[in-house]
């Protein structure tokens, strides 16, 4: 398994925002497997937003939907049409439990790790036109994660840290710019979501803005995501 694959069960639509890409790929998946039109019920996207903040990645996620739906077509109940996404959610948490047992014990995912670190460093020096603010973090950011490189630990400890920093990035970021330059920033992250406010709840639409806002700032300045989660 690589930590940096991508390996899809199904063909799916890409044109659409990248995080909520996220979110209706997963649905795209279950429903063509379900084999009926019925979108998604409000619980389905907050289970589905569940496995987003936890980190679980999309190949991992329709991974455990496939076993599931594999499982229930062999079962003496495949018959019974599954009708929620929730059938899946075992399945979703053994295929998280032994993705991380590989990223965990793993020789050579561990090495993986290293050379994500390694990368990212690397396009954190690179990064163009960063304000006092972020230059001053992103320097902070690049020297803990070279002293990583070599022994990254547990990793999931080490996509926390990864990810707070990130998080502090983009409030950097933020804050060098003028609030004319943020507002613009935000009205176009507002535009790319409008055609999903009918089509998700306000709680999986608020973390599909917070992702893109992170993703659109990063970008601005050829700057990484920090996340191991987003090395898939």
């Amino acid at each position: 398994m690589s930590l940096l694959g991508h390996d899809r069960a199904e063909t799916l639509a890409t044109d659409i925002d990248p995080e909520a890409d996220y979110y209706q790929s997963i649905q795209e998946y279950f429903v063509s497997r379900r084999g009926d039109p019925l979108f998604l019920s409000n619980a389905e996207w907050l289970l589905i937003r569940k496995w987003r903040r936890a980190g679980v990645p999309l190949r991992i996620v329709l991974r455990g939907v496939r076993d599931a739906m594999d499982a229930h077509d062999l079962s003496w109940s495949r018959g019974n049409r599954v009708r929620s996404l929730r059938y899946c959610a075992a399945g979703v948490e053994q295929a998280r439990r032994h993705w991380h047992r590989a990223l965990s014990f793993e020789p050579h995912e561990r090495a993986r790790v290293s050379d994500f670190l390694a990368l990212r460093a690397q396009a954190l020096i690179a990064a163009q036109g960063l304000g006092p603010r972020a230059a001053r973090l992103r320097d902070r950011i690049v020297a803990t994660i070279e002293r990583r490189v070599a022994r990254p630990g547990e990793t999931a400890e080490l996509d926390v840290w990864l990810q707070k920093q990130e998080a502090e990035l983009v409030k950097a970021l933020c804050d060098d710019m003028t609030a004319a330059e943020c507002a613009l920033v935000r009205q176009d992250v507002e535009l790319r979501l409008a055609p999903y406010r009918d089509r998700m709840p306000e709680k999986v639409i608020e973390q599909v803005r917070n992702e893109s806002l992170a993703r659109t700032m990063l970008d601005r300045h050829l700057l990484p995501r920090l996340s191991l989660f987003h090395g898939e």
